[in-house]
């Protein structure tokens, strides 16, 4: 089955937030709809795979300010921005910002609706890899010290004996951590640890 999905709609004019509620409801969306961007932040929405669109211009702020307290508040729900005043420099910001897309009303609903699909596949791979990392964190979390300094040591590509020679341990107890390692990462071969291990020291990186 599909995972389910939703549909946030932030405008201030009521007809639109209709409007778009009833394309998206048709196109077998769950849709909530918000008059301002900070009654969408401050309400509590279903953790599902979601796309928000959001008009540019809202009373009091504008669609890019949004989107960057969006960011600065953690969301990361995929935007697409609806418009009837946008201009090019303001595209260029949003989509250099991560929206999804721009589009200029009057719109086809068809490419609103692609928009949105986008978006919410966007938002379902991001999660997907999210929840990827946060294992792949607790699976480091249960490697002992000194397998977490072996483990770059192999996936760098070297053997047993060089990595015993540079920690001054022998080769059978480089071995044995070497095992422990690939169990604990639940590694298949060397190329899924290469992977693995890269993707932790990037994770360090970012903390």
């Amino acid at each position: 089955m599909t995972q389910p999905s939703a549909v946030f709609v932030v405008d201030d004019d009521a007809s639109v937030r209709a409007s778009l509620e009833c394309l998206l409801l048709s196109d077998g969306h769950a849709v909530l709809t918000f008059e301002t961007a900070q009654a969408f932040i401050a309400a509590a929405r279903p953790d599902v795979p979601a796309c928000l669109v959001l008009d540019v211009r809202l009373r009091g702020a504008s669609g890019l300010e949004v989107q960057r307290e969006l960011a600065r508040s953690g969301i990361a729900t995929p935007v697409v921005f609806i418009t009837g005043h946008g201009d090019v420099p303001m595209s260029v910001a949003a989509m250099k910002a991560g929206a999804i897309e721009f589009l200029m009303k009057p719109f086809r609903d068809q490419d609103l609706l692609d928009a949105v699909h986008n978006g919410i596949e966007a938002d379902r791979r991001r999660r997907a890899a999210a929840a990827g990392m946060a294992e792949l964190r607790a699976r480091f979390a249960a490697m002992t010290p000194r397998e977490r300094e072996i483990l770059p040591l192999v996936a760098s590509g070297l053997m047993n004996k060089q990595i015993a020679a540079s920690l001054q341990l022998s080769e059978v107890t480089v071995k044995v951590h070497r095992a422990q390692i690939m169990q604990k990462l639940q590694a298949k071969t060397l190329a899924d640890l290469v992977r693995m291990a890269d993707k932790l020291a990037q994770d360090t990186s970012r903390a």
